[in-house]
C-alpha cells in the first residue's frame, strides 16, 4: 500500500513536472483582424515563444494554412505544398529563430478573408519531425477585412497661414502592409521641404505619415494643397485643402497719408505766416507813409497862414 501511494505521488509529480512541457510550452500573438485593401498587401504581426531558451533556426519550420484544414497551406518552405491561389504571394518576413512568424501577403484578392492560422515544426532530421514538436496556433488565427477603396488620407493643418511666416502642414494615411508603405506626394514643395514619418499604431496598423513646410506668401492665398497616397498595387487617394494666408499688419495706408496730411499743413501755415507778416508790413509802410503826407500838408498850411 506505502508503495502504490508512493508511486501514485511520483506519478503526480512527473505528469507536473511535465506538463508545461507537452501543453504550455507553445505560445503566439498573431493579429485578430486586419484590413485588407484589394490588389495591395498586408503583413501580419506574428510572434511565438517556446519553452526551452533557443530554437535552432535551421530544424524551425514555419507554416501558414487556412483554418479549414492543415493541408490547405498559403505558405511553406515548399512552393509545391502551397494552394495554387497562393504560390508566390507569400513571403515570411520574420526570423523563426527570433521568434518572428510575421507573413507579407501581396496582390490581395478579395476572396483572401482567412482565417489564416499560424503553425511551427521542430524538424529532427531531413524532412522528418518529431510528433512532440508540431504546434498550430488554431486559436490564434487572423482574419481580413476586405476593402475595395483605398484609406483617404488625412490633412492635420493650422487653418490660417501668415504671410512670410513658416507654415506647416501635415498629411497622414492607415494602412497595414509596412514592407510597402504607402508613398505620400504633395502638388508642391520640394523634398528638402518635405519630412516623412513611419510608426505603428497599434498591432498590425501602421501610419505614414509626410509634413510639408514653407514660407507663406501672398500669391498663395486662396490656392489649393493637395496630398496623394499611392498604396503597393497602385490604388490611389487623395485629399485637398485651401490655403488662406492672412497678410501682415502694414500701417503705411495710414501713416503715408497722415505724413502727406502734417506736411500740407505745416506748408500751408508757413505760407499763412508768411503772406500775413507781408501784409502787416505793407500796412505799416503805408501808414508810415500817410503819416509823412500829412506831416508835409500840415507845415504847409501853417506857411500859408503866415503869409497872408
Amino acid at each position: 500500500m506505502e508503495n502504490e501511494r508512493k508511486m501514485m505521488m511520483f506519478c503526480l509529480l512527473l505528469a507536473a513536472i511535465s506538463s508545461p512541457v507537452f501543453t504550455g510550452e507553445w505560445k503566439a500573438s498573431v493579429a485578430k483582424n486586419l484590413d485588407a485593401l484589394v490588389t495591395s498587401c498586408v503583413v501580419i504581426p506574428c510572434s511565438y515563444t517556446h519553452a526551452k531558451d533557443e530554437l535552432p533556426h535551421s530544424r524551425l519550420r514555419g507554416i501558414w494554412h487556412l483554418s479549414t484544414g492543415l493541408d490547405q497551406r498559403i505558405y511553406h518552405d515548399d512552393q509545391t505544398m502551397i494552394l495554387e491561389n497562393y504560390r508566390g504571394r507569400t513571403k515570411l518576413l520574420g526570423n523563426l529563430g527570433q521568434g518572428n512568424c510575421s507573413l507579407e501577403m501581396i496582390a490581395i484578392r478579395d476572396v483572401d478573408n482567412g482565417p489564416f492560422c499560424f503553425r511551427v515544426e521542430l524538424v529532427e532530421t531531413g524532412t522528418e519531425t518529431s510528433g512532440t514538436e508540431k504546434f498550430s496556433f488554431v486559436d490564434n488565427c487572423v482574419n481580413f477585412k476586405m476593402i475595395t477603396e483605398p484609406p483617404k488620407p488625412t490633412l492635420i493643418p493650422p487653418k490660417t497661414a501668415i504671410q512670410g511666416h513658416p507654415y506647416m502642414v501635415t498629411c497622414s494615411v492607415i494602412h497595414t502592409c509596412p514592407s510597402h508603405v504607402p508613398k505620400l506626394t504633395w502638388s508642391r514643395g520640394t523634398a528638402e521641404e518635405i519630412l516623412e514619418v513611419h510608426r505603428e499604431i497599434h498591432q498590425g496598423t501602421w501610419e505614414a505619415q509626410s509634413t510639408l513646410m514653407f514660407i507663406a506668401e501672398e500669391k498663395d492665398d486662396h490656392t489649393d494643397i493637395t496630398c496623394n497616397a499611392r498604396f503597393s498595387g497602385g490604388r490611389t487617394s487623395t485629399e485637398t485643402l485651401t490655403l488662406y494666408v492672412k497678410r501682415t499688419e502694414n500701417y503705411n495706408h495710414i501713416i503715408i497719408p497722415a505724413v502727406v496730411g502734417i506736411g500740407t499743413a505745416v506748408i500751408f501755415a508757413g505760407l499763412c505766416i508768411f503772406m500775413l507778416k507781408k501784409y502787416k508790413n505793407r500796412i505799416a509802410e503805408l501808414q508810415s507813409q500817410e503819416g509823412t503826407v500829412w506831416n508835409r500838408l500840415s507845415r504847409l498850411s501853417r506857411r500859408r497862414q503866415v503869409s497872408t
